[in-house]
């Protein structure tokens, strides 16, 4: 291994562990799909629907979904964001640049998407060890693509859908509605 690999470990390391007393979904910062930090304090004020998304998936028509919730709700405050994963049945294996292409040209998604992330195992990203924390209501393992999280405008953690459930379905559409009161 080569020391800057090393370091990079060192470092991420540390920033895990420092963050899994965080206690609102804006203490994390990532890469956009851009590859640019992007932090999430940038929503407080925000409704926050968080989902780890794939493009090979029976689920990947959910895009849609989102994107007609984003539409529908950002101007009064909701944000959709894409976590891309590869996590389940390698049905994410594309780049960032390949995965952007595909959500602007299949299902014209403009929410914010950020680079491919783990959401599960030992390489988790500090942000899905923070929504997945077993000690929180809505904690446990991602089970599949298209798991939603949905945070209120305190950036804390108000709701979990899992990946059947579609983002106009009754429950998902009144949790949103109730945040963005």
């Amino acid at each position: 291994m080569t020391m800057s690999f090393l370091r990079l470990f060192a470092a991420q390391t540390l920033l895990a562990a420092s963050l899994l007393g965080a206690s609102s979904i804006h203490e994390f910062t990532l890469s956009s799909i851009d590859g640019k930090a992007a932090p999430l304090s940038e929503y407080k004020g925000k409704v926050v629907l968080l989902v780890n998304v794939a493009s090979r998936c029976g689920l990947t028509p959910q895009y849609a979904g989102l994107e007609a919730l984003y539409r529908k709700y950002k101007d009064r405050g909701l944000v959709v964001l894409g976590f891309p994963a590869n996590n389940f049945g390698s049905q994410e294996p594309g780049t960032n640049e390949e995965i952007k292409q595909f959500c602007s040209r299949k299902y014209d998604v403009t929410f914010p998407m950020y680079s491919k992330i783990s959401v599960k195992g030992d390489d988790q990203a500090p942000l899905y060890q923070f929504l997945t924390d077993a000690a929180t209501d809505t904690g446990g393992e991602i089970k599949w693509n298209f798991t939603k999280f949905l945070a209120g405008r305190d950036g804390r953690i108000l709701a979990r859908f899992e990946p059947k459930v579609t983002p106009d379905s009754p429950e998902v559409i009144a949790a949103i509605e109730k945040a963005l009161e």
